[in-house]
């Protein structure tokens, strides 16, 4: 078995026991941990409003102004998802949890209209 038959069997497994998340949607939560580690000087745990924000940092990086009408199209709608998706990927083994860390760690972290919309970074071009 290949790796990317080995990753493709996991994200069938991750999607068939919860389908209201693109495949996508998994690959792009792990971006943007690898995103997160790769702004810190020294490897260490992520908590989950950083990954949170690490989320949305890199969805509008990459998508721009379609951030969140990407993220909702994979199913992510909400903090909260994006900590679904850890945990799904926690049991499946691919990430791994502290003790402490909780699904709850990703509630409210931040509002998809507020961060995607409302206080979207345009620049002024002068």
């Amino acid at each position: 078995m290949t790796e990317l038959q080995f990753a493709d069997e996991i994200l069938d497994r991750l999607q068939e026991k919860n389908p209201r998340f693109h495949g996508k949607a998994y690959l792009f939560i792990l971006s943007a941990l690898h995103h997160v580690m790769a702004s810190l000087d020294e490897p260490r745990h992520i908590s989950g409003p950083e990954l949170a924000e690490g989320v949305r940092d890199l969805a509008l990086e990459r998508f721009g102004p379609l951030a969140r009408t990407v993220l909702e199209y994979w199913g992510i709608h909400a903090t909260e998802d994006v900590g679904e998706i850890v945990f799904a990927l926690v049991e499946c083994g691919i990430l791994i949890k502290e003790e402490e860390d909780r699904p709850e760690d990703f509630r409210g972290v931040f509002d998809f209209e507020e961060a995607f919309e409302q206080n979207y970074p345009w620049e002024v071009v002068e």
